[in-house]
């Protein structure tokens, strides 16, 4: 049994991956800004004779974060997901930026796993792997019109995984960024590409079988590395 700490467990590809190690049998540490408001999986949590407790953690606040992670005990972590996330204003801010909206964005995609982060360090062992959902929206070799802030956004959270990634090389600890693909979730809107099961399938299967050689790598949702 895999002990599992995953942010914005309430919906789309994260409540899919909570249920996904529950098939497994493993322990999940769910963590979520409104834990009464997320009726599907307070449902899963009652049904899964304590392998899921529900945490309430904003991501953009620091005492959210270490009173979420104080809350979940002190358990090795063997698997940490930040999805939590936000996508901002999709018009181009070229011309026009609201640049508090920029704060805000960087403060959830990109502070909120780094605060994340640090306050599981400690819980985090020789082979534990920090999966941070970036984006293709956030690599140097793609383009797209608009949404300047979520994907400058994920560009950070690129380079803050390979940051984090060498900077616990002696820990054992592997980190790796991931491109969820374009998702029927609400952020993806529902003509996009894939379902959020399929999403989460792959983020799953590509978590189990990473190894440190990857740790630093941003990779598909397919478990194929993405140039950024």
């Amino acid at each position: 049994m895999a002990n599992i700490a995953i942010t914005g467990a309430g919906r789309g590809i994260a409540l899919e991956i909570v249920k996904l190690h529950l098939a497994k049998g493993d322990r999940i540490f769910a963590l979520l800004r409104d834990p009464d408001g997320a009726a599907e999986l307070n449902a899963l949590a009652a049904d899964s004779e304590g392998l899921i407790t529900l945490h309430a953690m904003d991501v953009s606040e620091d005492e959210s974060v270490r009173q979420g992670t104080a809350d979940t005990g002190d358990t090795p972590v063997d698997i940490l997901y930040n999805v939590a996330g936000v996508l901002g204003p999709r018009a181009s801010q070229v011309e026009h930026a609201d640049f508090d909206e920029w704060l805000g964005v960087l403060n959830v995609n990109v502070i909120g796993p780094m605060r994340v982060f640090q306050a599981f360090l400690p819980r985090l062992r020789e082979g534990s792997r920090v999966v941070n959902f970036g984006s293709q929206m956030g690599a140097s070799t793609w383009t797209h019109p608009g949404a300047e802030i979520y994907c400058t956004s994920k560009a950070a959270v690129h380079k803050l995984t390979q940051q984090v990634a060498t900077g616990t090389t002696d820990r054992g600890i592997i980190a790796i960024s991931v491109h969820p693909g374009w998702v029927q979730t609400d952020m993806g809107g529902p003509g996009a590409d894939i379902t959020p099961q399929e999403s989460a399938s792959g983020i799953v299967a590509l978590a189990g079988r990473l190894t440190p050689d990857m740790s630093g790598g941003l990779y598909k949702w397919t478990g194929e590395p993405h140039a950024w």
